[in-house]
């Protein structure tokens, strides 16, 4: 078993946990019900489509890689430090046991900034989207190792209603196939192989021509300072994911305003 097989094993676990709590109907409804503005639908892809490179700075206390990254962990205080700096949207972790994440990070998150908010777990369910609506997220991640091309097509279709983006992850050229097949407007490329966690911080370039012009590409994982930010903007990607390096920032502001300029 990979890592990501157990982290997507024990996703289906949490989430037949919480229907046994909440019914997937009753989640359904509640999500259904939020009556959201037509200005703040699909925000995730609007500001991921923006001129220049966008910033989706990450809120994670810990990987599975490198076990407990941030001791200190004051969420909020972190959300607003990346907001005031000019982050575009902020990846917030959910998944308990390896990243130590936390729906309650999630909700007071979105609750308290005005940017975009991305639920980063692993979608083994469409209970977890319904789900994200509810906590107030604005996207959510869909791993093409995690599902089927038809399972994609349906999670997209489930976003769409709701009014959320799908950040649809892929980690070659044959996932990227999958992910466009399916219908994705946001195409992210995991420079971190999820399966060994080993990072090839050029993967996101070799893989860039494969995705058309009009959907979002970011490059996720990997970034640690200003060179690897040359990469970024020589392959012309809409957006980087950045996790690990800004938790390790102990000035994150000023870390993300040098990676801007």
């Amino acid at each position: 078993m990979t890592i990501l097989d157990e982290l997507a094993a024990y996703a289906r676990e949490r989430v037949e946990k919480a229907k046994a709590a909440k019914p997937l109907e009753t989640i359904r409804e509640e999500a259904l019900a939020i009556d959201t503005p037509t200005d703040k639908r699909f925000a995730f892809e609007k500001a991921l489509l923006t001129p220049g490179v966008s910033f989706i700075c990450e809120c994670k206390k810990a990987s599975p890689s490198k076990g407990v990254i941030a001791e200190n962990f004051p969420y909020l205080e972190i959300a607003r430090s990346y907001e005031a700096a000019g982050a575009d949207a902020i990846s917030v972790l959910t998944e308990p046991k390896w990243f130590k994440g936390s729906e309650a990070y999630l909700k007071e998150i979105a609750a308290d900034v005005k940017i975009p908010v991305l639920r980063k777990d692993f979608t083994v369910d469409e209970y977890m989207i319904y789900e994200a609506k509810v906590l107030g997220a604005s996207a959510v991640l869909l791993i093409v190792s995690l599902l089927s091309e038809d399972k994609i097509r349906e999670y997209i279709g489930i976003c769409d209603e709701l009014g959320l983006s799908a950040l649809v992850e892929c980690h070659d050229e044959a996932e990227i196939e999958t992910a466009l097949k399916a219908g994705a407007r946001v195409v992210g490329v995991n420079n971190r192989n999820l399966k060994d966690f080993t990072v090839d911080i050029e993967l996101a370039g070799r893989l860039r021509a494969l995705v058309p012009e009009g959907v979002a590409y970011v490059s996720e994982s990997g970034i640690t300072g200003e060179k690897d930010m040359e990469l970024v903007r020589e392959i012309k990607a809409d957006a980087v994911l950045i996790g690990e390096a800004m938790m390790r920032a102990e000035n994150k502001a000023e870390f993300l305003n040098r990676l801007k300029a």
